[in-house]
């Protein structure tokens, strides 16, 4: 099974006749890529229910509130949330998109962000030897780690400033996170630190890594520090299976991953708990202010995290069917600019759409 197909068979299955999707398309690229993913999930006819909103930088520069109360009050309701990306140079405020993405993940308590890297044609491939298969998950512990938002800056502005940022893990978030690098895998968890720079987190994490891979005697468990493992997925991506780390080292190897795979334009994502309601899910790329507006970014990533919040909603055919006609529209040539072809954002779109509806 392919990467991009595993983790989100995890969540509650399509339970509700008509499963409601909250569309947050955000800033830059993100308006321009997620409405061509949502048409393309809307053409499939499975009776998805998709509403919009705006939350994004004009609203949080109009009012200074991106994510107001009545509007996440809607977006607790749905079934799943599609975000396009946070992020606009005319603010430089970290706590907009803190207060949007981080917020989301942190209310809903989606401690497990997955991002599947799979190279879908070697001519994509930055590598010397492209024939050279990536097919693996970053599973990135998305609520601890030094994103928690645990510091603190003395003195600021002053030439005595001192910033301070904790590197926060607990027994129970990290047990979480590798029990869910178990169930996903299909050979192997590698299990990447820096434990002799962070002794305190490390020992916590061999710990409950030696525990949990017990339970699973079929499943290969390893360990790798953060720069060798940044190593290895550049000389032999074909080695990885699931990668399970805390949340700088998640973000900074699945871009690499994602990277090897084809470019971030290309990268899905999604946001789980299994024993939440709902998920999040989000293309890596970000709002990429410098390309927003020219009609030239690549929805790949927008439309295979569709895919992926199909995966999660049960209809694994039609998420399979999505991944397919990506695929052939990629191998006919039928691309954007960062892949080597001429087509437009809707363009390159309207070409998957083709593919889906004649079988792939």
């Amino acid at each position: 099974m392919a990467a991009a197909a595993r983790p989100e068979s995890l969540g509650p299955g399509a339970e509700a006749m008509a499963p409601r999707i909250a569309v947050l398309p955000g800033d830059g690229i993100g308006r321009e890529v997620v409405p061509e993913a949502v048409a393309i999930l809307e053409g499939l006819r499975l009776g998805l229910e998709f509403e919009f909103f705006d939350v994004d930088a004009d609203r949080y520069l109009r009012t200074g509130v991106a994510l107001p109360p009545e509007i996440f009050r809607r977006v607790e309701q749905a079934d799943a949330i599609f975000l396009g990306a946070i992020g606009d140079p005319r603010v430089s405020d970290a706590a907009y998109q803190a207060s949007v993405l981080s917020y989301l993940r942190t209310a809903f308590d989606l401690y497990a962000n997955v991002r599947p890297a799979r190279l879908l044609d070697e001519s994509l491939s930055p590598l010397r030897h492209p024939r050279r298969l990536v097919d693996l998950v970053v599973l990135r512990e998305n609520t601890e780690g030094l994103y928690a938002g645990m510091g603190t800056r003395y003195r600021p502005g002053s030439e005595r400033e001192v910033a301070i940022v904790h590197h926060y893990n607990t027994y129970a978030g990290v047990t979480r996170i590798l029990e869910y690098a178990f169930a996903i895998a299909r050979r192997e968890v590698c299990m990447v630190d820096k434990w002799n720079a962070m002794p305190e987190s490390g020992a916590l994490w061999h710990a409950r890594f030696r525990a949990i891979a017990e339970r699973y005697p079929g499943i290969r468990a390893r360990h790798l520090m953060v720069d060798a493992a940044a190593a290895h997925l550049v000389r032999d991506p074909e080695q990885f299976d699931v990668i399970v780390t805390e949340n700088c080292f998640g973000d900074i190897l699945s871009d690499l991953a994602g990277e090897l795979a084809g470019g971030i334009g290309m990268s899905p994502s999604g946001n789980f708990n299994p024993a939440g309601r709902r998920a999040l899910f989000e293309p890596v790329h970000g709002s990429a202010p410098d390309i927003a507006g020219r009609g030239i970014a690549n929805p790949i990533a927008a439309i295979r995290t569709g895919g992926m919040l199909l995966h999660y909603l049960g209809f694994k055919a039609e998420a399979e069917a999505v991944e397919a006609a990506v695929v052939a529209a990629i191998r006919a040539g039928e691309r954007t600019r960062d892949l080597g072809g001429n087509l437009s954002t809707a363009e390159a779109a309207a070409a998957i759409r083709r593919h889906l509806q004649r079988g792939g």
